[in-house]
């Protein structure tokens, strides 16, 4: 019998008639609160060229957001996009990062982009045209971060003997191989891409190599979670979600919405199959349904941690939701399969 750890993953989402310093300061009292409650860690995801994310420059808001709290929660990101950075940058910044912050900072790469062609073209310049290695990279950097690389003639300051965990990040099987093979804790992103995720989790724990960072495999789910003092409340809440899924369907994005009626374009049965495709692992409610749903879930898949993303507008209820949910893994007694 064992309880699992619970974990947020934020964007910085701009809400309607905010910007991105406020949509910052909220991610900020998201990561005080969830502290306060015991939450084990907070990511920031790195996107590009999206108006309504403010968490671009990752690194730079994962010290603001471990500046602004009190060193019991672990800051990290979810992820770095490699591809957009070298590993020698990355090291860098991260060695910078756990040098002020010791035992507090995690590192979680990502393959993709984390935005448009043409934006990651702009992001790589020189470099956009290079067949791209992931797992070279991974190895490259964490070459910089050992203390053995001390007779280099290319070395990270600060970085070089710098404890930072490294996790592998994905939403398909490829990344499940990878993380495997190198012996890194893995994260999937089951709040967006939820299709692989049984599949990627297997493989992952069948061909997992122990390392130098881990003896067994380690298994983190990212899912969408909306909680409130009742279901048809959270119900409520979760329209605001819907919206932002749609805009993704649609490629009209706005910022995060007030909750209320959705659009007649969400009944279209096209829209349906794709938004309910994508938000398979979305879980609302109140906190008596969600001990059903996350037990289940937990139960299910065996994940070692949860990790639960929740678009939600309103900040009182946003905060209050994670509130709920941690009262909800704290009163569970989760069994491993």
């Amino acid at each position: 019998m064992k309880h699992i750890p619970i974990s947020v993953l934020e964007l910085a989402v701009v809400s309607e008639g905010d910007n991105a310093a406020a949509a910052i300061q909220k991610t900020v009292e998201v990561a005080q609160h969830a502290e306060l409650l015991g939450y084990k860690r907070i990511w920031l995801a790195e996107h590009h060229n999206m108006e309504h994310v403010a968490s671009s420059a990752t690194a730079v808001l994962i010290g603001h957001i471990a500046g602004a709290t009190a060193g019991k929660i672990r800051v990290g990101s979810g992820g770095i996009m490699l591809p957009n950075h070298s590993p020698l940058a990355v090291t860098e910044q991260f060695g910078t990062l756990a040098s002020i912050y010791p035992d507090k900072i995690d590192l979680g790469l990502g393959r993709a982009p984390g935005t448009d062609q043409q934006t990651a073209l702009a992001l790589r310049r020189n470099n956009a045209y290079v067949e791209y290695d992931f797992q070279a990279e991974i190895l490259q950097l964490q070459k910089y971060f050992s203390p053995d690389n001390k007779l280099s003639k290319v070395r990270a300051f600060p970085g070089e003997g710098v404890e930072v965990p490294i996790w592998i990040l994905g939403s398909s099987t490829d990344s499940a191989y990878l993380a495997a093979s190198l012996g890194l804790p893995y994260a999937f992103a089951a709040h967006f891409a939820p299709r692989l995720f049984r599949t990627a989790i297997e493989i992952y724990r069948k061909n997992f190599r122990p390392s130098a960072q881990l003896e067994e495999p380690y298994v983190m789910a990212c899912v969408n979670v909306l909680a409130a003092d009742t279901d048809e409340v959270a119900e409520f809440l979760s329209t605001s979600l819907y919206r932002m899924f749609l805009g993704i369907i649609t490629n009209e994005r706005r910022p995060l919405q007030a909750p209320g009626p959705l659009p007649d374009v969400f009944r279209n049965p096209d829209v349906q199959q794709a938004i309910q495709s994508m938000m398979y692992y979305t879980f609302t409610g109140s906190k008596q349904t969600l001990q059903s749903k996350l037990s289940a879930f937990v139960e299910e898949t065996g994940i070692d941690e949860l990790m639960i993303t929740s678009h939600i507008y309103d900040k009182a209820a946003k905060l209050k939701s994670f509130s709920i949910v941690k009262e909800v893994m704290n009163s569970q007694i989760l069994s491993p399969i």
